[in-house]
């Protein structure tokens, strides 16, 4: 499923588009008891429920993909008789009026999902008539298929804080009701996958509201599906490979930094083909590619080879897209850091030039005294020539200079205190 896919069946989940056809439900208590079951007619709910169950069924493809939104693909097991994507199928096909099944699906959920608190399962069941579309994307008149599916949203529900409130009947104000409060989804999917606008049964979208605990407990014994690691982990995974493969503190963050700078390149690079109306595939930073951005970082060759040896154990069957890997913050830090340097640099030699300035002026001026009949050479800036006057005292003539207190003079190179 790509962003298109996503918003096209996001849009489902507006009044003037929905066609949810069901909706079944299950509170589950801290204890994991089934404190509530239900099933009804989506089109049937009052106007403030519809809303907001439509609500959560829209963050259940809300965020990034490949970070909050993670397509799996089932194993070819599962898809045989008594496997999971099996159960789903039958559950889909069911429309949700089989009770049993559902009860089945949410003890299932109940004994697999690790969540210490009260939570509630939501399963929605819509079938999507997919009009053909023009070139244009324009829509006609005609279907290409229907594309039935099931919407999955696990929410928390915690009880509202305390809080003081106005109390009507009474007319004061007082400590407010307490309520327990369904939260937005945690953990959810759409099963099968909506892939080039059409159904993929072979795959479900997944989504995580923390990409930092994506709860693989449900991808790999609810949905049936091998876990993946979402990009907050790929990030934080893969520098803990770089940091591992540098012993020497003071080196880590430039090694660090001179990688993410070619996978950055690389980024860039096709940023630039998209621009010119290229079509441009994700780039899998593979075993082979990796190689390639560590040769060309610059990496001694022993560090490079411990980072790639860990890289292919760690990711050579799922390799992750180069720009999962870019930790921003890292990257712009170094940049920062690169151009301070630069600009020290540029400094220092500013200084150079200056100081050979001086010595030569210095040195011209020596020259002069010693070739010119003039006793007396004075180097100054332009602004303190006009302040240099003459005057006759005692019969002699001398050169009067103002000078501040602070300042000093060198008199054929020597440096003298007046």
């Amino acid at each position: 499923m790509n962003k298109k896919d996503i918003l096209e069946l996001k849009r489902r989940f507006k009044k003037t588009h929905c066609t949810l056809t069901r909706l079944a439900g299950c509170y589950v208590n801290v204890d994991k008891e089934m404190q509530l079951i239900f099933n009804e007619n989506f089109l049937n709910l009052e106007e403030e429920e519809f809303y907001k169950y439509l609500e959560i069924a829209g963050k259940t493809l809300s965020g990034t993909l490949g970070n909050n939104l993670l397509e799996l693909e089932f194993p070819k097991e599962e898809e045989e008789t008594g496997g999971r994507h099996q159960f789903l199928m039958g559950l889909k096909e069911s429309k949700l009026k089989n009770d049993d099944l559902l009860q089945t699906f949410y003890q299932h959920v109940i004994d697999h999902y690790d969540y210490a608190g009260n939570y509630l399962i939501l399963v929605y069941h819509d079938a999507y008539d997919v009009m053909t579309r023009t070139s244009d994307n324009d829509d006609l008149d005609e279907s290409e298929e229907v594309y039935e599916y099931l919407l999955c949203s696990i929410c928390p529900v915690t009880l509202s804080k305390a809080a003081l409130g106005y109390l009507e009947l009474e007319n004061r104000i007082g400590p407010r009701v307490r309520d327990w409060v369904v939260g937005v989804p945690d953990v959810g999917f759409v099963f099968p996958a909506f892939t080039d606008r059409s159904t993929d049964i072979h795959a479900t979208m997944y989504y995580t509201k923390d990409a930092k605990e994506p709860h693989p407990e449900v991808m790999e014994a609810i949905l049936g599906c091998p876990s993946r690691l979402t990009a907050t982990e790929q990030k934080a995974t893969f520098t803990n490979i770089v940091n591992s493969a540098v012993a020497d503190e003071n080196k880590r963050e430039k090694v660090f930094f001179s990688i993410q700078e070619t996978l950055n390149d690389i980024v860039e690079e096709q940023a630039i083909l998209e621009e010119r109306g290229q079509e441009v595939e994700p780039i899998l930073l593979t075993p082979d590619t990796i190689h390639e951005v560590l040769a060309n970082s610059g990496i001694a060759e022993e560090i490079a080879a411990k980072i790639e040896h860990s890289y292919t154990e760690q990711f050579d069957e799922m390799p992750p897209v180069v720009d999962h890997l870019i930790d921003n913050k890292a990257l712009n830090a170094g940049l920062q850091k690169k151009k301070e340097q630069e600009l020290m640099v540029e400094v220092q030699v500013l200084k150079d030039q200056l100081n050979a300035a001086r010595e030569s002026a210095a040195a011209t001026s020596e020259e002069l005294l010693a070739t010119s009949e003039c006793q007396v050479i004075l180097t100054v800036a332009p602004e303190r020539a006009e302040q240099i006057t003459a005057q006759t005292i005692d019969g002699k003539r001398y050169l009067l200079i103002p000078m501040e207190e602070h300042e000093t003079a060198k008199v054929n190179g020597v440096e003298e205190q007046f």
